[in-house]
């Protein structure tokens, strides 16, 4: 009976003991855990708002300087001695060198005067020929008296008239991105321009405007500066990145955020969610977005034009990802010491007895693990008096002492193999950069020379021809029916010289096509073709070629006839020669638009044996030609020059052995 009831007694002392052991540990432990879990959760994302919102202010005061900056530097010109020395000279070259310098010196895209009726005194860069437009606000400020600057929307035929330069550094391909605002639109071609103008009096005294700007788009400089400022190194922690980005409306314009490794993430646009609030609503973002293709703590603020207009907006953020992984490490580490706890101190209670040779079995396992290459194994004893339990615990710190040195030997290993990427990266990126713009520049100084010499041994040429046809027809007229003897001979020679004076007319006409600009007029093109087919009609004929014809066109084009003309026939007769055995050649016409501009379609397509990719690069390149005896090269060449000056477009595609498709593309004549 005694022992019933000291067995009774011992299990309720083991009960509560056990009780009094978990109580804690299973149920307080866990929600005090869980509400401080909450609560630090919610400080830690306050605390990320708040940064990304610090970042922001630094982004835009660097934004505000640089337009105080622009602003200042011309003014300062305007009031400058060489600036007024230069103007009492009135010499239009002398302002438009000291326009050139000061717009270098300044980091400036383009920089220009005007008077009040719009017409502009000198530009930088030569050549440029802005539209002086009296409506931009920054100018009617200044033409008031008041310097001004701002951020101003350019369209790309703004900026065309500027420099083709800035036009095509603002064209941007839009990159679908997902959760963006669907659009129809391929490509982005306004320019976001640092806008400036300060008011100056000409030599006769009347008002006159300095104007200049700074185009955004792809200024990789800019925004890499700005990612400078605001992400320095060490201001976040290691895995994480900040990323800085500059919109024209709802599209990338200038970023460091990466859609790949070596490429920028230009062209991609913002979620829809966000443009509404920044941009339709006018409010800053300061929350979590997705951004191209991971999750950023961001911060977006609207960009105001002179107008008063939400035309973009400047984002700062940083990836959420390694402050998630924090967050997760650290509730998983907290889980994981609760369930330690747990774990051994309820066994301690159970499992007193095996006190003795528990310490040995540990050490004995956690020797194996870590033969077997588990260096994180331990025995997981806490200090107590026996020695057994001293000598594991000096076992643990030993290990623990081992993992960490072996840990920070990989930590090393893996900074330096990353660093030696990162540099490897930077000079091959610096290589490619420098090998593309040594050969644009070889090119340019060949095309130039070309041009030059060209130019020159045409017109050299040219008196020589006119002698020998001169001296042909006299020959021909003294020996009169004699001549008949040496019929072919004569025919041979003025053949060959009429192609030598065809070849001096291309010549000159690719060194100067300003010289050959016809007079313009608004055509059919269905009419065109037709009248170009009796030209062409005995190489059709001779070379058994079917010809369709699908005229479609609605719309009349302006364009010098005979040009348009020589260009078509330029193209038949290619096509002709393309095709070795009987084929087909269709000529076709219709209406399209490109870029919101009404235009007309002319397509010449054969069934010929069509051209190689490496063919097809240089198909358009002045002197290139595969007909190696009859050819010149410059036929292609002065057509795209004669479309391009109409402002029209000339393109090619090809498939070797199934045929070849020239397309021209004509605005509709006003």
């Amino acid at each position: 009976m005694k022992n019933n009831i000291f067995s009774g007694e011992r299990r309720s002392v083991r009960f509560r003991l056990l009780a009094i052991a978990l109580l804690p540990t299973l149920v307080i432990l866990p929600l005090l855990l869980g509400v401080m879990m909450a609560r630090w959760n919610t400080k830690f994302d306050s605390l990320l708002i708040s940064k990304v919102n610090g970042d922001l202010t630094i982004a835009h005061q660097y934004v505000s300087h640089i337009l105080d900056n622009t602003g200042e530097h011309i003014r300062s010109l305007g009031q400058s001695v060489s600036f007024r020395n230069v103007m009492d000279t009135k010499d239009p070259g002398k302002l438009a060198i000291l326009l050139e310098e000061n717009r270098k010196k300044l980091g400036l895209d383009f920089l220009y005067i005007t008077d009040r009726d719009g017409t502009i005194g000198a530009a930088s860069p030569f050549g440029a020929q802005p539209d002086a437009n009296m409506n931009w606000p920054v100018i009617a400020t200044a033409l008031d008296g008041t310097a001004t600057t701002a951020i101003d929307i350019f369209e790309d035929n703004d900026l065309a008239a500027i420099s083709p330069d800035l036009a095509e550094r603002a064209r941007l391909d839009l990159v679908l991105t997902p959760n963006a605002v669907p659009t129809s639109r391929k490509s982005e071609t306004r320019g976001m321009v640092v806008h400036s103008a300060s008011p100056v009096r000409l030599s006769d005294g009347r008002q006159a405007v300095l104007i200049g700007g700074i185009l955004l788009n792809q200024n990789l400089v800019f925004i890499d500066t700005i990612n400078d400022l605001v992400y320095r190194k060490a201001s976040l922690p290691e895995g994480s990145q900040g990323t800085a980005t500059l919109f024209l409306d709802d599209v990338r314009i200038s970023t460091n955020v990466r859609l790949f490794e070596d490429r920028r993430a230009l062209g991609t646009r913002v979620s829809a969610v966000v443009r509404d609030t920044v941009l339709g609503q006018g409010r800053v973002w300061l929350d979590r977005a997705f951004v191209v293709n991971d999750w950023y703590i961001s911060a977006y603020e609207p960009i105001i034009d002179s107008f008063g207009t939400r035309v973009g907006m400047l984002y700062v953020g940083f990836l959420e990802a390694p402050f998630r992984q924090t967050k997760n490490e650290t509730l998983l580490m907290i889980i994981a010491a609760f369930l330690a706890v747990t774990i051994f101190t309820v066994p301690l209670f159970l499992r007193w007895a095996r006190g003795i040779f528990k310490p040995l079995e540990r050490m004995t396992q956690t020797i194996a693990k870590v033969e077997s290459g588990d260096l994180g194994a331990r025995t997981g004893l806490t200090l107590a008096r026996d020695e057994i339990t001293r000598v594991a615990v000096h076992l643990d710190d030993l290990l623990e002492q081992v993992q960490e040195r072996d840990r920070a030997l990989r930590t090393w290993n893996e900074q330096l193999n990353t660093r030696v990427d990162e540099r490897t990266r930077e000079l091959q990126q610096a290589n490619r950069q420098l090998e593309t713009t040594t050969k644009q520049l070889i090119m340019s100084e060949k095309l130039a020379a070309i041009g030059e010499i060209t130019a020159g041994v045409a017109h050299e040429i040219n008196n020589p021809i006119a002698v020998l046809q001169g001296n042909l027809e006299v020959m021909h007229s003294l020996l009169g029916d004699r001549a008949d003897i040496a019929s072919t001979e004569f025919r041979l020679i003025d053949e060959q010289v009429t192609r030598i004076a065809l070849i001096v007319t291309k010549l000159l006409q690719f060194a100067r096509p300003e010289e050959y600009a016809g007079y313009v007029e608004r055509h059919v093109p269905a009419n065109v073709i037709r009248d170009c087919m009796p030209l062409v009609q005995h190489l059709l004929t001779r070379g058994e070629i079917d010809v369709v014809f699908d005229h479609r066109a609605t719309r009349l084009v302006l364009m010098n006839r005979t040009e348009l003309q020589q260009v078509l026939v330029n193209l038949i007769v290619n096509a002709v020669h393309a095709m070795p055995e009987p084929g087909k050649l269709t000529l076709r016409d219709y209406d399209e638009d490109r870029k919101g501009h009404r235009g007309v379609i002319i397509e010449v397509r054969d069934t010929g044996t069509g051209m190689t990719p490496e063919t097809l690069e240089r198909i358009f390149d002045p002197f290139f030609t595969t007909k190696r005896r009859e050819g010149t090269g410059l036929g292609l060449s002065i057509s795209r020059t004669l479309i391009d000056r109409q402002g029209g477009d000339f393109s090619v595609t090809s498939t070797p052995d199934q045929g070849t498709t020239f397309t021209i593309w004509l605005p509709e004549a006003s």
